[in-house]
Formats: C-alpha cells, sequence, structure tokens
C-alpha cells in the first residue's frame, strides 16, 4: 500500500477529490504496483553483476592510485598546483609549445579524478589503456588542436572492450567492439580519453544515481545531487579532476549538471556531431533531438573542443553529418547583438535566484550595447507534450523492458510508478483527474503512447510545425539569440524524479534542435533563500511546494543562464555565451 499512496501523491489529487475517486483510483493501480514492488530489488543475479562491476571499478581505482604515487615519487619537481589551475586553452598552449610534459598533465589529473571520485563517486572507470596513448605521443611533433590532453567521457559513450551501460544493469558485461566516433576524432586531435563517469539509470532522470555505481553528488555541497544525467561530467570537472568533458544532452543533461556544478556546458544542434557510439535507451526515436557536446570550465573550452572535433577525420568517419568546420571568425565576432530576453517559460516560475541572475546578465548586455527584445515561447504546454509524447511514443515500453530482472534506483523509482500502468488506464487516470489534479493529469496524458504508425507521423508533423512556428516568432521579433533561465540550484537529493515541469527550460530546446549552453553567473544570496521561503510557484500545489523543498538549502550554490541560437549556428550560440561569461567576470572585477 506505501507504493499505491506514493502513486496517488506523485497524482497530486487535491482536497477537492473525493474519497470515491481515491478508491477507485487505488484500486485501478494497486495491481500494476506489484509488478513494480518485484522489479525494485532485482534477482540474485542482478546482484552479483553489480558486485562484479563494483569490484572491477574498485580494483581498477586503487591500481591507478598505485601508478600515481610510484610516477610521483620518481618525478618529484611536477607541479600539479599549476597545471590543474589553468584552463583548456592555457593547458593546450603549454603543451603545444613544449612548456608541459603531457606525462605531468596526465598524472595530476589521473591523481585528482582519484581523489575528487572519493568524495563525489564520479567515475564509472579508469580507461586502462590510456597508459598506452599517453607513451604513444609522439612529442617532436605534438599533432592535433588537444595535444596531451586527458579528458573525460560519460559512461554512455562507447570506448572499446568496456561496458556502455546507460545505468542499466542488462548492459553490463556487454564490452563494445569499437569505440564512438567522438572518442576516435578526440584520440586523432591527441587527446587522451582516461576516465568515464557517471550517469543516471537509464538516463531519463536528470539527478546521477543507478544501482550499479551508486550517486553522484555535488562538488560544491555533498547533500546536493550533481544533476544528469552527465551528472559525473559535471562533478568531476567542477571538482578540478577533469579539464575538458564529453556529455550528452536529449533534455538538458548537458546543461543541466553543468549548471548545478557551476561550470560551462553547450548541447550543439543535433547532427553537428557524430552521435554513432554514443548509447541509449532509445536508439530509433527521432521526435526529440539528442546531441554529444562539451563541458569545461569556461566557454573558450567549449569552442576549442568544437573546433577539434569539427574536423575532416569526425566527417570521414561519419559521412552522414554535414561537413562543415567550426566558423572561428563568427566565433569571435564583436558585433552587437538583438537579444530576445525571457523571464519564465511560463510552465514553472522562476525563482528568486533565477530571475535575479537572469536580470543580472540582461543589465550587463544592456550596458555593453546590446539590445534586449521581450520574448515569450509560443505553446509551451503543446511543446511540453510533444517532447513527452516523442520520447515516450512506446508508453515507455522499451524503458520498462531494458530495467527488466534489475532492482530500481530510488533516484528513478517516483518516475517510474505511472509507467506500471497500462497505457488505457493512463488515459483513462487522466481523463478523471482532470478536475482534480490538472498537472497530474496533464503528465499522465504525456506518457500514453502515440498508438498507431498514423499517429507517431502526426506528432513527427506537429514537432516540424511546432519548429517552423518557433523560427516564425523568431523573425517576427528579430532577434539573432535568445537568453533565458536556467532552473536551479542544485537539488537536495531524491527530488529529481518527483519534479519533471522544469524540465521544459531545457527540453524545448532538443524539440526545436537549436544549439543551446549555460554559463555560471552567479551563486545563491541568503536573500534568494528568504524569498524562496514565499516562492508560490503556479498552481500552489504539491510539485510547487516540492520545487521549494528540494531548491532550499542553496546558499552560495552556483546558478547559471542559458544561451541559445538558431539551429548549425552553434558558434553564435558559442559568442553569445563567451560575451556573458565576459561581462559577467568584468562586472565582478569591477
Amino acid at each position: 500500500m506505501d507504493s499505491v499512496r506514493q502513486l496517488l501523491d506523485w497524482l497530486q489529487p487535491d482536497s477537492r477529490s473525493t474519497g470515491v475517486v481515491i478508491a477507485g483510483v487505488a484500486a485501478c493501480i494497486a495491481g500494476a504496483v506489484v509488478v513494480l514492488a518485484r522489479s525494485v530489488d532485482g534477482g540474485q543475479h542482478a546482484r552479483k553483476k553489480i558486485q562484479k562491476a563494483a569490484k572491477l571499478r574498485d580494483d581498477r581505482l586503487s591500481r591507478v592510485e598505485q601508478f600515481v604515487l610510484d610516477y610521483n615519487s620518481s618525478h618529484p619537481k611536477k607541479n600539479s598546483s599549476l597545471i590543474l589551475s589553468l584552463s583548456l586553452v592555457e593547458l593546450t598552449n603549454k603543451l603545444q609549445e613544449g612548456l608541459l610534459r603531457p606525462e605531468d598533465v596526465f598524472y595530476s589529473y589521473l591523481e585528482k579524478a582519484v581523489s575528487v571520485n572519493k568524495t563525489l563517486n564520479c567515475c564509472t572507470t579508469i580507461l586502462l589503456e590510456s597508459f598506452g596513448e599517453l607513451k604513444r605521443l609522439d612529442s617532436n611533433k605534438r599533432g592535433g588542436l588537444l595535444y596531451g590532453v586527458p579528458v573525460s567521457i560519460k559512461e554512455n559513450i562507447a570506448y572499446k572492450n568496456y561496458d556502455s551501460t546507460c545505468g542499466i544493469v542488462i548492459n553490463l558485461d556487454c564490452p563494445l567492439k569499437k569505440d564512438a566516433v567522438i572518442v576516435e576524432v578526440l584520440r586523432r586531435q591527441g587527446a587522451i580519453p582516461f576516465v568515464k563517469t557517471n550517469v543516471s539509470q537509464s538516463m531519463l532522470s536528470y539527478d546521477c544515481s543507478n544501482v550499479i555505481f551508486g550517486q553522484t553528488v555535488n562538488p560544491h555541497n555533498t547533500e546536493k545531487t550533481s544533476g544528469g544525467s552527465s551528472g559525473g561530467e559535471a562533478a568531476l570537472i567542477g571538482g578540478g579532476g577533469s579539464v575538458l568533458g564529453i556529455g550528452t544532452d536529449i533534455g538538458g543533461s548537458i546543461r543541466i549538471p553543468a549548471a548545478f556544478c557551476g561550470i560551462c556546458g553547450f548541447k550543439p544542434t543535433g547532427g553537428r556531431l557524430s552521435k554513432l557510439g554514443a548509447g541509449t535507451i532509445f536508439p530509433g526515436q527521432k521526435s526529440v533531438s539528442g546531441s554529444p557536446g562539451p563541458l569545461a570550465k569556461d566557454v573558450d573550452g567549449l569552442a576549442l573542443c568544437m573546433q577539434a572535433l569539427l574536423c575532416d577525420d569526425m566527417f570521414a568517419l561519419d559521412p552522414t553529418l554535414p561537413p562543415v568546420p567550426f566558423n572561428v571568425e563568427m566565433y569571435k565576432s564583436s558585433t552587437s547583438l538583438r537579444i530576445g530576453y525571457m523571464e519564465s517559460d511560463g510552465i514553472t516560475p522562476p525563482t528568486p535566484s533565477m530571475i535575479r541572475s537572469l536580470r543580472k546578465v540582461r543589465a550587463l548586455l544592456e550596458e555593453a550595447g546590446h539590445t534586449l527584445v521581450p520574448y515569450s515561447p509560443p505553446r509551451m504546454q503543446d511543446a511540453i507534450l510533444l517532447i513527452s509524447k516523442g520520447i515516450f511514443a512506446d508508453g515507455g515500453a522499451n524503458l520498462l523492458q531494458k530495467l527488466k530482472g534489475g532492482p530500481i534506483d530510488p533516484s528513478i523509482r517516483a518516475q517510474l510508478y505511472p509507467f506500471y500502468l497500462p497505457c488505457w488506464m493512463r488515459k483513462t487516470l487522466s481523463f478523471l483527474l482532470r478536475p482534480l489534479s490538472p498537472r497530474g493529469s496533464f503528465l499522465l496524458k504525456g506518457i500514453t503512447g502515440v498508438g498507431s504508425i498514423g499517429q507517431l507521423w502526426d506528432q513527427q508533423a506537429a514537432v516540424q510545425d511546432y519548429i517552423h512556428e518557433t523560427m516564425d516568432e523568431w523573425r517576427r521579433c528579430n532577434i539573432d539569440v535568445l537568453l533565458c533561465p536556467m532552473f536551479g540550484p542544485a537539488y537536495n537529493l531524491l527530488y529529481c524524479s518527483c519534479l519533471s515541469f522544469p524540465l521544459a527550460y531545457t527540453a524545448i530546446y532538443n524539440l526545436l534542435n537549436f544549439p543551446a549552453g549555460v554559463v555560471p553567473v552567479s551563486t545563491v544570496t541568503a536573500e534568494d533563500e528568504e524569498e524562496l521561503c514565499h516562492y508560490g510557484g503556479v498552481a500552489k500545489d504539491r510539485w510547487d511546494r516540492l520545487f521549494k523543498q528540494a531548491l532550499s538549502g542553496g546558499r552560495g550554490l552556483p546558478m547559471a543562464v542559458q544561451c541559445v541560437a538558431p539551429p548549425w549556428k552553434d558558434e553564435l550560440c558559442l559568442r553569445f555565451m563567451k560575451e556573458v561569461e565576459t561581462l559577467v567576470k568584468q562586472s565582478k572585477v569591477e
């Protein structure tokens, strides 16, 4: 009955609900919840696979720790503190000029990654092949834009002879036979992929926990989540254990953890970088565009990574990509911009720290001579339905199949409750709950599946119509780029699965396939915390209360804004992000 009660809480029938309706809903869901209860613990075989994976990770970390100790004892002059303080651009310059040895850089970051992992639990494995790649670097040629740079990669990105589990037990003990294209290109640019980082179970949560590798926490406050699903990447970079990482993003999975951890993250236009070898549990899903992308300490690091990846090697390895190299001129442009300005998505009102951070950036941009134009996204509720129906066109059947036979992580359990109801039951409950719990009804409506091939085609056509409608609105406003809030700060643990509405701030740009990135601009103040106590939200229901609870205790945590550009103008988006970053840094100096 606890599970039934929790699902009723998720559906949030308010005080107007009658006992008859509650009893009817409970009767409908009781049988389905039994199925979930049987899935929570998993079987003995699954537990053995998890134990084996955990032991393998611990053994590798122990071996690497010893390697680091041995190297440090034989190289006492290695200046790790200097190396770790450098930005990606500074680091690559010193490596190219021969002022730093790749070995010193590699072992400095390896040591820091192992140390950071002990506190944050952000690494899933050390890539032992990286030691061989280090030895093969040609110090005479120093070839590649990323020569000698250790790079971390998200766990779902394929690396030969290693698992790519997506946090799911069924994918354990399935080592891949070849590297992802993005890994091979990094290698050809002189980089050394050296560690894989943690993800949320199934990568459909913006938390970062799974039953194989556990919970990743925030480098600024270990009582908070790092965000997800690229949370291991953001935590490792935010904690200083990596200078550059590669994540993936289908609803905010790069931008959310980057914002939560106080670093920069960028989601390129889908189709700009190769997705070959980037694992997903929905490989055939087309309505909502996912993309790999970089995370780094600063925007120049993101731009350098994009420049390195958008090269002939990538276009040859994945001929489906448009062979368009990075436009350095557009990135370095200094012309004034006409910037759309959005304070709210109309679904989740911004919190005090969100609105203060956004208005601060708006003022700085206006002072710098840019033009700010009010902007409102069209039909956001319809857009959210398009996102949900696109990702869960099968009603979540594939998701449940992937999770079958293994334990369910507490961080996604609440999120999964509705998926154990048959689609017809979700539709029925959505109808019954409409007057009693509008948001619960709305959430159920979005996960009922599309029903038929014809309806799937209608769904995909509706997505294209929405993209064109949005572009028409951009033309009407005559804007080059868009400045909008990034929700935050980082949540308290175990709240993400209960709160899907804030994802509208990020997932909309996956639906539109617009490039988007986040830049840290401030931290939560005591005044923000005090004002949060009076936050009412939009419906004053359970979700609004949960949102406020999730954000509480955030004083001192990073806050970011989100920068967006039209499709294929990734360099313009990065240029806008750089402008924001520069103005914020200058304002702090002044």
